[in-house]
């Protein structure tokens, strides 16, 4: 059963999230939009390519002027600016123009790199989210972030730029890899943390059913994850306040992912710096000790990691310092103020961010301890 959730852009009607279970209805979705008479592209990797690129594409072929299919390498490694700059040679070999549109079918990654391409190639044109991941579908692909990583520095080069539409076939959740998808789980706790703690109480209490990813299970907690996002990002479309809340866990998380070399997901990334951020909570008496630990524990049973060994503490704080979320040398932190409702922070210090760090970290001391 489709159901259908608008997203507001400046309190007008913006694009459409569509929570299906199949592809079946992504011609209609589309024609509704006007692409009969458009070139579109499908831009994806190389392993969701194989999963899903030909359905798509089949599906499209006949029905619109032009369709075509854009892979390139899977990898976070590959979200570049000379991956964008690939498909912009692509895309003018192909003759597109400002009419046609772009339709971003895979992770975030996938997401990041089209919505960037989308936004800049002919100053811009439209583009459509795809998602495949759990983790796309709940955060990257809804609010019209884009970008890509620049030396190493996560989604430093990038624009805001809004989709025509989201469609998200939850279908798709089965196929993922078991550590990929609890690594997605992670942004939909960020959401229940930050601004739903009747949300969080549900995902606890449904964990049986999202493990063994029951679609009608998900297909509720997706519209729940979703419409947290929705709300923070309509009354804060391009972060100038409220939607910085949404980085909860990610200023101490972006640091571990480029220090370990992207070897850890993302999504186990947030995992870790949620953790950091909640300990610094509880020790400025925010949260009680036993709120701290619940929100520590309760991301062991979604197969999610709350320590990492491996990292240097002193390189992980210099990393936290020169993310895109530092103001006026501040870094923009947000906290905890119980479970539910989260705050932006400006005033923590090296000392606190070095001490949740050390919470985090799993030393070969601690091993011989």
């Amino acid at each position: 059963m489709s159901e259908r959730m608008p997203v507001l852009y400046n309190k007008k009607p913006c694009y459409d999230i569509v929570f299906t279970q199949s592809f079946r209805a992504l011609w209609e979705e589309l024609d509704a939009l006007g692409c009969q008479e458009k070139r579109l592209c499908i831009v994806t990797d190389s392993k969701v390519d194989e999963l899903y690129g030909e359905e798509l594409l089949g599906l499209l072929e006949g029905k619109c002027r032009k369709a075509v299919k854009h892979v390139f390498p899977c990898g976070e490694e590959n979200k570049t600016l000379d991956t964008v700059k690939d498909i912009y040679k692509f895309l003018i070999a192909e003759g597109f123009d400002r009419k046609d549109m772009l339709l971003a079918l895979g992770g975030g990654v996938t997401g990041d790199i089209t919505g960037y391409a989308a936004a800049t190639f002919l100053r811009g044109i439209d583009y459509v989210q795809i998602p495949t991941t759990l983790l796309a579908q709940t955060d990257s692909s809804i609010g019209g972030k884009t970008g890509v990583d620049f030396d190493g520095y996560k989604n430093m080069v990038g624009a805001f730029k809004m989709p025509r539409l989201v469609y998200m076939n939850l279908e798709v959740l089965r196929t993922l890899e078991e550590r990929q998808y609890f690594a997605g789980f992670a942004e939909v706790m960020k959401h229940g943390l930050i601004k739903d703690a009747v949300f969080y109480e549900w995902l606890i209490e449904n964990m049986y059913e999202i493990c063994e990813r029951d679609l009608d299970v998900l297909q509720e907690m997706m519209m729940r994850s979703c419409t947290v996002k929705r709300l923070v990002v309509e009354k804060d479309p391009t972060e100038q306040g409220d939607r910085a809340l949404l980085n909860f866990g990610h200023t101490i998380g972006h640091a571990i992912e480029k220090a370990k070399d992207f070897e850890l997901y993302h999504g186990e990334c947030v995992a870790l710096g949620a953790v950091a951020a909640a300990y610094i909570s509880w020790k400025r008496e925010l949260l009680t000790m036993e709120e701290y630990y619940e929100v520590r524990d309760m991301f062991v049973p979604f197969y999610l990691p709350i320590s990492v060994d491996n990292i240097d503490p002193q390189e992980i704080l210099r990393l936290t310092k020169s993310d895109k979320k530092m103001e006026s040398g501040n870094i923009k932190f947000v906290l905890l103020k119980k479970i539910g409702k989260a705050v932006l922070d400006r005033t923590v210090t090296d000392e606190e961010i070095l001490a949740a760090i050390e919470e985090i970290y799993f030393s070969e001391e601690d091993v011989h301890a």
